[in-house]
């Protein structure tokens, strides 16, 4: 069952889950997306642009990022605004994985338009990944 708005309240955590990530996934996102940049597969070019390793694609970890809200609204569709900003890339050790803890909360409730915006704090290892990462859903 979808939330309701008015059940809702600002400050209220409505999703908080970790997303695993490894170098196995990397590959198949790049197949998905057709994003092959060697950053995000290839330790040696990585490293040597000045990346501290391989990283997680931008795309994948906003889409990642957002999935934890989708599911608590209860479809995909009643995500109807999403936007963030890249302030740190996601590395991807190899062997090993990386953790990428979201954390949802209401940020602000529209009822006029039926609305409310979640806010998402992203991160990897205590640090921001994605800044100003809002989420505005549709609900009833």
């Amino acid at each position: 069952m979808a939330p309701r708005l008015a059940e809702l309240e600002v400050g209220q955590e409505v999703a908080r889950t970790e997303v695993v990530v490894d170098r196995a996934r990397l590959v198949r996102y790049a197949g998905a997306s057709g994003d092959f940049n060697p950053i995000h597969w290839n330790e040696r070019v990585a490293t040597s642009v000045g990346l501290p390793g391989v990283i997680a694609h931008g795309m994948w970890t906003m889409g990642a990022a957002v999935g934890p809200v989708a599911d608590w609204a209860g479809d995909p569709g009643r995500v109807v605004d999403y936007q963030v900003r890249f302030t740190r890339p996601v590395p991807v050790p190899d062997p090993g994985a990386a953790s990428v803890e979201v954390v949802a909360v209401v940020g602000l409730l529209d009822e006029a338009a039926g609305t409310a915006r979640i806010d998402l704090t992203v991160s990897v290892d205590g640090q921001r990944v994605l800044g100003k990462a809002q989420a505005v859903v549709r609900l009833a």
